[in-house]
């Protein structure tokens, strides 16, 4: 075995099974979000969030200065979500949102109604480590529907029933 290159890496990481999320930033001609597959719980008590984000991704910087953001988890019928904040098709910017129904719970915090879970948050910390940003936001509400399923990507998006 020797060290994978980065495009052997990032075709071998295809494999994993990654959970879908959008994050959720910014107001106005400045709202922008992206989709997340690296989420993890670091503590329940306190409660919070992390995900890796990475820098060059147009959401960093709206993120970084903002200092917080929406966290809606994706049930199996938010594919369309999920691509348009993927950027599929070129869609970015406050145009994301179009498509779904979204709460506003505090300016530049939306979350997507209909989500499994979704929670507001601020960032605690952003640990910059190579081209990404650890982030780890402090949930300060959340709200649960239930049988909304959830949305996985595995070499592509797949909704999974309730």
């Amino acid at each position: 075995m020797t060290a994978p290159l980065p495009k052997e890496f990032r075709s071998a990481l295809k494999a994993f099974v990654g959970n879908c999320s959008v994050l959720t930033c910014g107001e106005g001609e400045k709202a922008t979000g992206l989709i997340v597959t690296s989420t993890i719980s670091p503590s329940a008590e306190p409660p919070r969030l992390l995900a890796c984000v990475n820098r060059s991704a147009s959401s960093w910087q709206v993120l970084k200065d903002t200092g917080r953001f929406g966290w809606s988890s994706l049930g199996a019928n938010h594919q369309a979500v999920a691509e348009r904040f993927s950027g599929f098709g070129g869609v970015n910017g406050p145009a994301r949102y179009d498509g779904a129904d979204w709460e506003t719970i505090e300016p530049g915090v939306r979350l997507l109604i209909g989500a499994p879970a979704a929670f507001g948050c601020v960032v605690e910390e952003m640990i910059d480590r190579d081209s990404y940003s650890i982030v780890i936001g402090r949930v300060t509400c959340q709200r649960i529907t239930e049988g909304a399923g959830g949305l996985v990507w595995w070499n592509g998006f797949r909704g999974l029933p309730n």
